[in-house]
């Protein structure tokens, strides 16, 4: 089952017993999915969806920030169970360990030297850990393992 049909179906099951809350996310989820194979007319394979989830998780990050700043907790925490609700179709996140491996191999590979050559390595890792690891933490490991 793709991740896309996974959605429909927890759509559905989230229909059949009520889940208004989670229903609603998961239909956001769905039209935003929808949206960009029009805009794209294309049909998006599991990875460009991993991608459309992650982009909705930063959206959602943001917007909590901006809640808290103007003190709405009720915000705060509607936009926190919509992550929640989102990062379950991601896949597992990668360790600390094995994020490190990756970005040594990544860097072998390219032969980056300097942060000059961060887009390379950053290409190589994005490739293996997109879903499974937060790209702006990915970034600034990257930059701190190649401005050593």
């Amino acid at each position: 089952m793709t991740l896309k049909e996974r959605i429909t179906e927890d759509m559905k099951s989230a229909m059949r017993s009520g889940d208004k809350e989670r229903l609603a996310t998961v239909r956001l989820a769905l039209a935003a999915v929808k949206q960009r194979e029009v805009d794209e007319r294309i049909t998006l394979d599991d990875g460009q969806v991993l991608a459309v989830l992650e982009k909705m998780i930063k959206q959602r990050k943001e917007a909590i920030t901006q809640f808290e700043a103007g003190g709405r907790a009720d915000l705060v925490a509607k936009e926190g169970a919509e992550i929640a609700v989102l990062q379950a179709y991601l896949p597992a996140q990668m360790s600390d360990t094995d994020l490190d491996a990756l970005i040594a191999q990544a860097i072998g590979q390219t032969g980056a030297t300097s942060v000059k050559d961060m887009g390379k390595v950053m290409a190589a890792v994005k490739a293996q850990a997109q879903g499974r690891a937060d790209m702006g933490v990915v970034s600034a490991r990257v930059r701190a393992k190649l401005g050593q």
